[in-house]
């Protein structure tokens, strides 16, 4: 089974092609396409992919974009970290939506209903009820505190504390309201999927902002944002051309 795997992030894609294969070793990934540009061109052509898992955020913008730009006629399996694009994924040829990070179990579960489902279109009725409880199951289960290791014990510090998150010379840190600074030994990426995307979003690759400590919104050359936070960080926050948009539609909501 040939199957094109839609996603920005590097270490998501390996992971689901891991988990594809482990699965079923029969499973073939064709392509790994990273933005919206690359989705619409390989899709403009023919192919002979029979499945689809895209992420919804990619490097240049939102995943249905593509849509308003290529048609696909292939199933599409969905897999992202935020929930509130789940009625919009319905609209489109999907047949599943998996919350990140990816559960093995539920991606099986989701293959079997597309080995069920192959000969037909959409979505029915059974089937959509079952992704929105999927969805109400996951949605509350967001990370509440950190540990950060402090010398020879471990500190729990509080989500609602941390005003962001971002990467330093390789390093992941946590700033708090107060203005302090931790040092976390973990992804951004798996940082990212742990928020509420309500409350926290990734800016760019090097920053997760919380809601509350944006205090200024500029605009910037080619249509780009610059973010000032508060406590005032030293790396300038630069929302891309392609994000800009989403990113000031979560703030308005």
């Amino acid at each position: 089974m040939n199957v094109i795997i839609v996603e920005d992030e590097l270490a998501a894609s390996e992971n689901l092609s891991y988990l594809l294969t482990k699965i079923n070793p029969k499973i073939e990934v064709i392509a790994v396409l990273d933005t919206v540009t690359a989705t619409v061109d390989y899709f403009s052509k023919p192919h002979d992919g029979v499945l689809v898992f895209m992420d919804i955020h990619l490097a240049d913008g939102i995943s249905f974009e593509i849509f308003d730009q290529v048609d696909i006629h292939i199933p599409i399996i969905f897999t992202t970290a935020y929930d509130q694009y789940a009625l919009k994924a319905f609209k489109v040829n999907s047949i599943d939506y998996l919350l990140k990070p990816i559960d093995e179990e539920e991606l099986s579960d989701a293959l079997d209903r597309f080995e069920a489902q192959i000969q037909k279109k959409g979505i029915d009725e059974n089937q959509m009820q079952s992704l929105l409880q999927l969805i109400q199951k996951k949605e509350t289960n967001f990370k509440q505190t950190f540990l950060v290791g402090m010398g020879d014990q471990l500190l729990p510090v509080k989500t609602n504390d941390i005003a962001y998150f971002f990467i330093d010379t390789g390093v992941v840190k946590a700033v708090t309201v107060h203005d302090k600074s931790y040092v976390l030994d973990v992804k951004l990426e798996d940082i990212e999927v742990a928020l509420d995307p309500t409350v926290f979003y990734r800016a760019n690759r090097q920053f997760i902002l919380r809601r509350e400590a944006i205090v200024t919104i500029k605009f910037h050359f080619n249509s780009k944002l610059l973010v000032e936070v508060q406590p005032a960080c030293s790396e300038r926050i630069v929302v891309s051309k392609a994000k800009a948009s989403d990113f000031k539609n979560w703030m308005g909501s």
